[in-house]
């Protein structure tokens, strides 16, 4: 029960902050900067930060554990599925980025070339357990896209088998080049890690959608960028 409080702290926190996000961007502000300022309250505040969804493996699978075994006890947990759907819809909302991203480049979303940076759950790890970048990239390859990913840390990576992607699909992380970046219709940041300068991502891409607020350093360019949870 402990861990499962633990787990479950963390994933209404996100869901909180992922609703927020929604929220922002429809009002025009950027949560990050929100965020931001809330940390600076030298107490009782706590930061979470929002993204493509939740992974690894415990967030996206705790929480669900309690919710059924609380049913033997004639209880519902409302609170925690909620948050569980709120967290659950964020790979399709970050599909949308994508696809008005293009949109605004005067492209569709068939057949165009996507390029995902990060496929780990989680910055500077090699683990991929219920990573968001599954459903991200079968729910890209539904629209018709042509997907390839890089990750310096998982150099292979398996999705489908499942009622989004009904046959099973491996791919095989991309060497990082110019051609590389110039090549993609867009270049999603699923997962930021430190070890990308994206900076230079920036510089060689034509469309960037920003998830993690892995640009936030990034000055030339910006007008190429589209960040989850910012104004415009």
């Amino acid at each position: 029960m402990t861990k499962l409080l633990e787990n479950i702290f963390r994933s209404v926190n996100i869901a909180l902050v992922n609703e927020l996000t929604l929220l922002a961007e429809r009002m025009g502000i950027d949560i990050w900067e929100v965020i931001e300022a809330a940390k600076t309250k030298p107490f009782g505040f706590m930061p979470f930060y929002p993204g493509p969804g939740v992974g690894g493996h415990c967030i996206p699978v705790d929480p669900y554990y309690l919710s059924w075994k609380a049913r033997e006890y004639d209880f519902y947990t409302k609170f925690i599925e909620l948050a569980a759907e709120v967290n659950g819809d964020m790979p399709f909302h970050t599909v949308q980025k994508v696809v008005r991203g293009l949109n605004r480049l005067g492209r569709s979303i068939e057949g165009a070339k996507v390029l995902v940076l990060g496929v780990a759950f989680k910055p500077n790890v090699d683990d991929a357990r219920n990573s968001p970048a599954e459903r991200v990239i079968e729910l890209l390859l539904g629209e018709g896209a042509q997907v390839s990913y890089h990750d310096p840390y998982v150099p292979r990576f398996h999705v489908g088998g499942d009622v989004f992607l009904r046959q099973a699909k491996h791919f095989d992380s991309v060497t990082l080049t110019p051609e590389v970046l110039a090549g993609a219709d867009c270049v999603l940041i699923v997962t930021g890690h430190a070890v990308l300068d994206y900076g230079w991502v920036v510089q060689h891409a034509c469309l960037v959608v920003d998830t993690v607020n892995a640009t936030r350093q990034v000055r030339e360019g910006r007008d190429k960028i589209v960040r989850l949870g910012a104004a415009g």
